[in-house]
């Protein structure tokens, strides 16, 4: 806990909080940051950060909540899967509980299908394992940094030559929804770039964003003066007109990322065109399963016939994700929508920015 409550120092986030304010006056004009990483999204709630801040910074929010931004049509698959006979469906806590057009897991499991919450996909390939006579479904959901966990339980099944375990998989990759971003309708002035998605890929994978872009980038940690002293970066590279990476996070973060990890994403997924909630179809900015692994792609496996996703049309979470209107600004938000009864996937999720504004409050998102 030493290390941890170093960086948790109210007196020294006073101070970057002053340095903040300082290298702010030098700025043209109010500059917007995103963060595209959910645990961050809850650090700074979680630590007032947005009211130590000048008005000249506005920190928003973006899709680095995986939950969050896995589509409508996902859900509905997995739940057409669940619904099958013979089968276990084995999924992390977070998405037994999105709503799909029509019903949940969570639902779908009080209905009597086998839906079993697990803390690793190799926890699912262990099932398989016990249960020879039934297919056990993963849902792969998550960035960079799950993905390789995924590829290892494939590798373990392919290695031990079991039949019955497929997974269902829906994984993103950054930086590319970052560039999709960087091009759409909101003026963005840095990025706060996810801490875990860069242990596995390396800061330097966002140097094309600040060169070709000229967004600024800094990858930083989730206490409170890490996240304080990236935006001190990221303020200081606007203000001197710079658009650099720049790594924060260096104690756990290297340029070059974890090739290990890498490798094992390179062995068992190949990159796709993938749709995010709310962002819309982005090319390369999924990973399937690759030709060589496909006996353990469930939705090969599998012949699914869906009708059309449907959102609430009243669920702003779309705009959200984009950072285009806050938790607040949503009719739904802590009426119809709570965390016991979530209506988007902003407010299921534990790093969802709706949910995080729920348990912590926030002046700049009040309706």
């Amino acid at each position: 806990m030493k290390y941890i409550e170093e960086f948790r120092d109210r007196e020294l986030a006073g101070k970057l909080a002053a340095d903040v304010h300082a290298a702010a006056a030098r700025l043209p004009r109010r500059i917007t940051l995103m963060e595209v990483c959910g645990t961050h999204t809850m650090s700074i709630h979680r630590y007032g950060i947005k009211p130590m801040l000048p008005k000249a910074v506005r920190l928003v929010s973006g899709p680095g909540c995986p939950v969050c931004v896995t589509p409508v049509s996902y859900v509905d698959a997995a739940i057409e899967v669940a619904r099958l006979a013979g089968v276990i469906t084995a999924t992390f806590g977070d998405m037994a509980r999105v709503p799909g057009s029509r019903s949940s897991l969570q639902k779908e499991r009080a209905l009597g299908c086998d839906v079993r919450v697990v803390y690793s996909p190799l926890d699912a390939v262990a099932m398989a394992r016990e249960n020879p006579s039934r297919q056990v479904v993963f849902l792969g959901v998550g960035f960079e940094t799950t993905a390789p966990l995924i590829a290892a339980a494939i590798l373990t099944a392919a290695r031990e030559n079991i039949e019955n375990f497929s997974a269902l998989c829906a994984h993103k990759v950054m930086p590319e929804p970052m560039e999709a971003l960087t091009s759409g309708e909101l003026k963005i002035d840095g990025y706060i770039c996810p801490a875990h998605v860069s242990a596995v890929i390396g800061a330097e994978a966002y140097r094309p964003l600040a060169e070709k872009y000229g967004v600024p980038c800094v990858v930083t940690g989730f206490e409170p003066l890490d996240i304080l002293r990236g935006i001190l970066m990221l303020v200081n590279q606007a203000a001197e007109g710079r658009a650099a990476v720049e790594n924060e996070y260096f104690r756990v973060v290297r340029p070059e990322g974890n090739k290990k990890a890498q490798g094992l994403l390179a062995e068992v997924f190949v990159k796709s065109d993938a749709v995010w909630r709310g962002v819309g179809n982005i090319p390369h900015s999924g990973l399937e399963i690759s030709p060589r692994y496909a006996k353990y792609d469930a939705a090969k496996r599998f012949s699914i016939s869906l009708p059309e996703a449907r959102e609430n049309p009243a669920c702003l979470c779309g705009r959200i994700l984009r950072g285009l209107n806050e938790p607040g600004d949503c009719k739904l938000f802590g009426k119809a929508c709570t965390p016991d009864n979530p209506v988007g996937a902003c407010m299921v999720s534990s790093e969802g920015a709706c949910a995080a504004v729920y348990r912590y409050g926030d002046d700049d998102d009040a309706a």
